[in-house]
């Protein structure tokens, strides 16, 4: 099957909805100083695991918004069919709509079709529909299709400035999740704090060897965020205290608790960082955002 055979999607009674442009910021712009540090160059972050449930997108939007909220420019680049990541951050993806489908199979450029969220001023996302559940298929047959994601990255940092960019991935190791390994220079791995908390990271870590031998020696685990976290409970102790011995240097200082209002929140179409400020699953992560603004992208070279 050639590039012009892979089907464009299935055939919807209701006419495609196309958002209003949106501008991202130009790269030439100076940025305005906000409450956490800029960086010096534009992180790429792929938030991975192929284990489900263990907050993944819940931890990909809100650390977006409270990097955003703490003045930074944000991109999020949704990469799974279900379009969660979308969801939470309030933007339209129903079917027809443009976003990283046609990025990735048409090669339109991403900011052809960001859209502004509107969780924050300086925050914005690549939306994904269910038109991307046909993208592992239709990529099959695309010559360089494991770097089509990078590509598109590359072209827009040419143009726009932007402090991160966070790539939501499925729970599996296929072509989406790939062209984000490939497309981004770090690693954040959500671990829940439960049984098999390590369960399916041994594979995404052997995964990521793979990749940085043959596609992306930039690539390099740098942060771990505990998620699910619940202080009454020795397991939770217990798994936590296991992940910090096995990957010290890259986990957060931070947990992410158990809470009812991080759950409630992106049935409001909203990220907890707005739906309740104060609430402690709000706080956990403000305080993430910040420790991973704080530590800084991890040397070159470090794995």
């Amino acid at each position: 099957m050639t590039q012009s055979a892979v089907p464009r999607r299935i055939a919807y009674d209701e006419p495609e909805f196309t958002p209003p442009p949106v501008e991202l910021p130009d790269a030439s712009v100076p940025r305005e100083t906000g409450p956490l540090p800029a960086p010096d160059v534009t992180r790429t972050m792929v938030i991975a695991n192929q284990k489900g449930g263990v907050g993944k997108t819940t931890t990909a939007v809100n650390v977006a918004a409270a990097l955003a909220h703490g003045g930074l420019r944000v991109l999020v680049i949704d990469l799974d069919p279900q379009g969660n990541a979308s969801t939470a951050l309030g933007v339209d993806h129903n079917a027809g709509t443009p976003g990283t489908y046609e990025v990735l199979i048409e090669g339109d450029a991403i900011d052809q079709h960001v859209q502004q969220s509107p969780e924050a001023n300086n925050l914005w996302v690549l939306p994904a529909t269910i038109d991307l559940a046909g993208a592992e298929i239709g990529l099959v047959d695309i010559a360089g299709r494991e770097s089509r994601l990078l590509r598109a990255v590359e072209q827009l940092l040419q143009r726009r400035r932007l402090d991160y960019i966070l790539i939501d991935c499925p729970p599996s190791l296929g072509l989406l999740t790939l062209n984000a390994l490939v497309a981004a220079e770090e690693l954040l791995v959500p671990i829940q704090c439960e049984y098999y908390a390590l369960e399916g990271v041994s594979q995404l870590l052997r995964t990521i060897d793979l990749v940085k031998g043959s596609m992306n020696d930039r690539l390099r685990l740098s942060t771990i965020v505990l998620t699910m976290y619940d202080a009454r409970t020795r397991l939770s102790a217990q798994v936590a205290a296991e992940v910090r011995t096995h990957f010290s240097a890259e986990t957060l200082r931070t947990a992410i608790p158990r809470s009812v209002r991080v759950s409630e929140a992106p049935s409001y179409a909203r990220t907890v960082i707005t739906y309740d400020q104060a609430s402690a699953g709000s706080r956990a992560y403000q305080a993430a955002a910040e420790e991973i603004a704080q530590r800084g992208a991890p040397p070159k070279g470090q794995s």
